[in-house]
Protein backbone atom coordinates (compact mmCIF):
# COMPACT_ATOMS: atom_id res chain seq x y z
CA UNK A 1 0.00 0.00 0.00
CA UNK A 2 1.27 3.29 -1.25
CA UNK A 3 0.67 4.58 2.52
CA UNK A 4 1.32 8.40 1.64
CA UNK A 5 -0.73 8.62 -1.19
CA UNK A 6 -3.69 7.23 0.47
CA UNK A 7 -3.73 9.61 3.05
CA UNK A 8 -2.57 12.39 0.95
CA UNK A 9 -5.91 11.74 -0.65
CA UNK A 10 -7.74 11.18 2.36
CA UNK A 11 -6.67 14.53 3.53
CA UNK A 12 -8.76 16.25 0.19
CA UNK A 13 -11.57 13.52 1.22
CA UNK A 14 -11.93 14.92 4.75
CA UNK A 15 -11.29 18.45 4.06
CA UNK A 16 -14.18 18.38 1.61
CA UNK A 17 -16.71 17.12 3.68
CA UNK A 18 -15.67 19.78 6.25
CA UNK A 19 -15.71 22.73 3.90
CA UNK A 20 -18.94 21.14 2.60
CA UNK A 21 -20.49 21.90 6.05
CA UNK A 22 -19.00 25.59 6.02
CA UNK A 23 -20.64 25.76 2.98
CA UNK A 24 -23.89 24.91 3.31
CA UNK A 25 -24.00 26.55 7.02
CA UNK A 26 -23.12 29.74 5.25
CA UNK A 27 -25.19 29.18 2.35
CA UNK A 28 -22.59 29.31 -0.36
CA UNK A 29 -23.56 27.33 -3.36
CA UNK A 30 -21.90 23.87 -3.90
CA UNK A 31 -20.54 24.83 -7.18
CA UNK A 32 -18.30 27.44 -5.81
CA UNK A 33 -16.79 24.91 -3.25
CA UNK A 34 -16.50 22.34 -6.53
CA UNK A 35 -14.08 25.07 -7.89
CA UNK A 36 -12.44 25.87 -4.75
CA UNK A 37 -11.26 22.11 -4.52
CA UNK A 38 -10.00 22.26 -7.67
CA UNK A 39 -7.54 25.62 -7.33
CA UNK A 40 -6.80 24.13 -3.56
CA UNK A 41 -5.54 20.61 -5.23
CA UNK A 42 -3.87 22.55 -8.48
CA UNK A 43 -2.29 25.23 -6.03
CA UNK A 44 -1.41 22.56 -3.65
CA UNK A 45 0.50 19.33 -5.90
CA UNK A 46 1.66 22.44 -8.21
CA UNK A 47 3.33 24.49 -5.31
CA UNK A 48 4.69 21.28 -3.11
CA UNK A 49 6.44 19.95 -6.55
CA UNK A 50 7.96 23.34 -7.71
CA UNK A 51 9.27 24.26 -4.07
CA UNK A 52 11.04 20.75 -3.66
CA UNK A 53 12.21 21.26 -6.87
CA UNK A 54 13.25 25.48 -6.45
CA UNK A 55 14.29 25.12 -2.62
CA UNK A 56 16.21 21.35 -1.93
CA UNK A 57 17.27 20.57 -5.52
CA UNK A 58 17.61 23.44 -7.87
CA UNK A 59 20.65 22.87 -9.41
CA UNK A 60 19.52 18.74 -10.31
CA UNK A 61 16.05 20.21 -11.85
CA UNK A 62 17.38 23.08 -13.60
CA UNK A 63 19.65 20.57 -15.42
CA UNK A 64 16.81 17.84 -15.86
CA UNK A 65 14.18 20.17 -16.43
CA UNK A 66 11.97 17.64 -17.42
CA UNK A 67 11.75 15.36 -14.53
CA UNK A 68 10.09 18.42 -12.54
CA UNK A 69 6.60 17.34 -14.19
CA UNK A 70 7.90 13.53 -12.79
CA UNK A 71 5.69 13.79 -9.33
CA UNK A 72 5.40 10.00 -9.07
CA UNK A 73 9.01 10.32 -8.34
CA UNK A 74 8.48 11.75 -5.08
CA UNK A 75 9.80 14.79 -4.18
CA UNK A 76 7.20 17.40 -2.29
CA UNK A 77 7.61 20.46 -0.29
CA UNK A 78 5.48 21.79 2.58
CA UNK A 79 6.27 25.57 2.23
CA UNK A 80 6.05 24.94 -1.17
CA UNK A 81 2.31 23.64 -1.13
CA UNK A 82 1.56 26.92 0.98
CA UNK A 83 3.21 29.47 -1.33
CA UNK A 84 0.90 26.94 -4.10
CA UNK A 85 -2.03 27.98 -1.90
CA UNK A 86 -2.16 31.15 -1.49
CA UNK A 87 -1.32 32.23 -5.38
CA UNK A 88 -4.14 29.80 -6.06
CA UNK A 89 -7.00 30.61 -3.33
CA UNK A 90 -6.10 34.70 -4.10
CA UNK A 91 -7.06 33.74 -8.53
CA UNK A 92 -10.34 31.98 -7.27
CA UNK A 93 -11.24 34.96 -4.77
CA UNK A 94 -11.00 36.73 -7.90
CA UNK A 95 -12.92 34.54 -9.94
CA UNK A 96 -15.72 33.64 -7.56
CA UNK A 97 -15.81 37.79 -5.79
CA UNK A 98 -15.26 36.17 -2.29
CA UNK A 99 -12.78 37.72 0.12
CA UNK A 100 -9.72 36.27 0.26
CA UNK A 101 -9.50 36.61 3.95
CA UNK A 102 -12.62 35.15 4.14
CA UNK A 103 -11.65 31.97 2.00
CA UNK A 104 -8.46 31.50 4.01
CA UNK A 105 -9.96 31.84 7.14
CA UNK A 106 -12.02 28.93 6.31
CA UNK A 107 -9.26 26.65 4.42
CA UNK A 108 -6.60 26.73 6.67
CA UNK A 109 -8.48 24.69 8.92
CA UNK A 110 -8.71 21.96 6.82
CA UNK A 111 -4.84 21.97 5.61
CA UNK A 112 -3.67 21.84 9.44
CA UNK A 113 -6.52 18.52 8.76
CA UNK A 114 -4.53 17.71 6.04
CA UNK A 115 -1.14 18.25 7.40
CA UNK A 116 -1.43 15.36 10.36
CA UNK A 117 -2.77 13.01 7.48
CA UNK A 118 0.21 13.75 5.46
CA UNK A 119 2.56 13.57 8.47
CA UNK A 120 1.17 10.18 8.77
CA UNK A 121 1.73 9.39 5.58
CA UNK A 122 5.54 10.33 5.70
CA UNK A 123 5.70 7.72 9.19
CA UNK A 124 4.10 4.94 7.29
CA UNK A 125 6.78 5.35 4.50
CA UNK A 126 9.60 5.70 6.95
CA UNK A 127 10.57 9.02 5.45
CA UNK A 128 11.37 12.88 7.08
CA UNK A 129 12.02 11.62 10.39
CA UNK A 130 14.63 13.39 13.36
CA UNK A 131 18.11 12.42 14.56
CA UNK A 132 19.00 9.83 17.24
CA UNK A 133 17.02 9.78 20.30
CA UNK A 134 17.54 8.16 23.85
CA UNK A 135 13.73 8.79 24.58
CA UNK A 136 11.61 5.82 25.31
CA UNK A 137 9.20 6.32 22.06
CA UNK A 138 12.42 6.69 19.78
CA UNK A 139 11.26 4.90 16.22
CA UNK A 140 14.29 2.54 14.95
CA UNK A 141 13.43 2.63 11.02
CA UNK A 142 14.39 -0.64 10.16
CA UNK A 143 12.85 -0.09 6.44
CA UNK A 144 15.48 2.51 5.59
CA UNK A 145 18.55 0.11 7.55
CA UNK A 146 18.44 2.41 10.55
CA UNK A 147 19.80 0.09 13.84
CA UNK A 148 19.31 3.15 16.63
CA UNK A 149 15.88 5.03 17.32
CA UNK A 150 15.06 8.31 16.00
CA UNK A 151 13.09 10.64 16.95
CA UNK A 152 9.56 9.98 15.07
CA UNK A 153 9.12 14.13 14.25
CA UNK A 154 6.23 12.87 11.84
CA UNK A 155 4.42 11.86 14.99
CA UNK A 156 5.26 15.23 16.67
CA UNK A 157 4.46 17.21 13.44
CA UNK A 158 0.91 15.35 13.05
CA UNK A 159 -0.10 16.06 16.66
CA UNK A 160 0.60 19.64 16.52
CA UNK A 161 -1.44 20.03 13.16
CA UNK A 162 -4.13 17.85 14.51
CA UNK A 163 -4.17 20.27 17.85
CA UNK A 164 -4.43 23.67 15.30
CA UNK A 165 -7.11 21.67 13.67
CA UNK A 166 -8.56 21.12 16.38
CA UNK A 167 -8.21 24.58 18.11
CA UNK A 168 -9.08 26.33 14.28
CA UNK A 169 -12.54 24.40 14.26
CA UNK A 170 -13.41 25.48 17.61
CA UNK A 171 -12.57 28.98 17.45
CA UNK A 172 -14.90 28.85 14.37
CA UNK A 173 -17.94 26.79 16.03
CA UNK A 174 -18.11 28.68 18.64
CA UNK A 175 -18.07 31.55 16.91
CA UNK A 176 -20.75 30.94 14.29
CA UNK A 177 -18.16 31.01 11.42
CA UNK A 178 -18.25 34.79 12.47
CA UNK A 179 -15.31 36.44 13.43
CA UNK A 180 -12.26 39.19 12.84
CA UNK A 181 -11.29 38.36 9.11
CA UNK A 182 -7.44 36.80 8.67
CA UNK A 183 -7.62 35.69 12.65
CA UNK A 184 -7.95 31.85 11.86
CA UNK A 185 -5.60 32.45 8.79
CA UNK A 186 -3.14 34.53 11.08
CA UNK A 187 -3.19 32.00 13.99
CA UNK A 188 -2.56 29.16 11.76
CA UNK A 189 0.73 31.00 10.09
CA UNK A 190 2.01 31.34 13.48
CA UNK A 191 0.90 28.20 15.01
CA UNK A 192 2.03 25.83 12.65
CA UNK A 193 5.30 27.32 10.94
CA UNK A 194 6.74 28.36 14.79
CA UNK A 195 6.33 24.57 15.48
CA UNK A 196 7.82 23.58 12.38
CA UNK A 197 10.42 26.20 12.82
CA UNK A 198 11.52 24.44 16.31
CA UNK A 199 11.06 20.50 15.14
CA UNK A 200 13.56 21.43 12.44
CA UNK A 201 16.27 21.48 15.15
CA UNK A 202 15.71 17.71 15.67
CA UNK A 203 14.89 16.43 12.35
CA UNK A 204 17.46 14.93 9.69
CA UNK A 205 18.85 17.07 6.88
CA UNK A 206 16.95 16.26 3.87
CA UNK A 207 19.74 17.25 1.26
CA UNK A 208 23.18 17.56 1.54
CA UNK A 209 24.11 21.26 1.81
CA UNK A 210 22.28 21.97 4.55
CA UNK A 211 24.52 19.98 6.83
CA UNK A 212 26.99 23.12 7.28
CA UNK A 213 23.99 25.69 7.61
CA UNK A 214 22.95 26.90 11.27
CA UNK A 215 19.34 26.83 10.42
CA UNK A 216 17.90 24.78 7.95
CA UNK A 217 16.10 25.00 4.60
CA UNK A 218 12.40 24.58 6.61
CA UNK A 219 13.55 26.65 8.98
CA UNK A 220 14.32 29.64 6.76
CA UNK A 221 11.43 29.05 4.99
CA UNK A 222 9.14 28.80 8.19
CA UNK A 223 10.45 32.66 8.57
CA UNK A 224 8.66 34.66 6.59
CA UNK A 225 5.65 32.65 7.36
CA UNK A 226 5.51 33.39 11.20
CA UNK A 227 6.57 36.84 11.12
CA UNK A 228 3.44 37.81 7.98
CA UNK A 229 0.95 35.79 10.55
CA UNK A 230 2.12 38.23 13.40
CA UNK A 231 1.59 41.20 11.44
CA UNK A 232 -2.17 40.29 9.75
CA UNK A 233 -2.73 39.31 13.42
CA UNK A 234 -1.77 42.28 14.90
CA UNK A 235 -4.05 44.58 12.49
CA UNK A 236 -6.94 42.02 12.56
CA UNK A 237 -6.92 42.70 15.98
CA UNK A 238 -7.47 46.07 15.63
CA UNK A 239 -10.77 45.53 13.37
CA UNK A 240 -14.22 45.57 14.93
CA UNK A 241 -15.91 42.10 15.55
CA UNK A 242 -18.32 41.65 13.22
CA UNK A 243 -21.87 41.25 13.99
CA UNK A 244 -23.11 37.55 15.13
CA UNK A 245 -25.58 35.80 13.06
CA UNK A 246 -27.21 31.90 13.37
CA UNK A 247 -26.32 29.72 11.07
Amino acid sequence: IRWYGLLFASSFFFGYLIMARFFKKEKIPEEVLDRLTLYMALGTIIGARFGHCLFYEPGYYLAHPFEILMVWHGGLASHGAGIGILIALYLFAKKSKKSYLWTLDRIVIVVALSGFFIRTGNLMNSEIYGVETNLPWGFVFLRNGETVPKHPTQIYEALAYLLVFILLYFIYKRNQGVFKSGLLFSLFMILVFTFRFFVEFIKNNQVAFESGMTLNMGQWLSIPFVLFGIILLIFVLKKPMPEKRNI
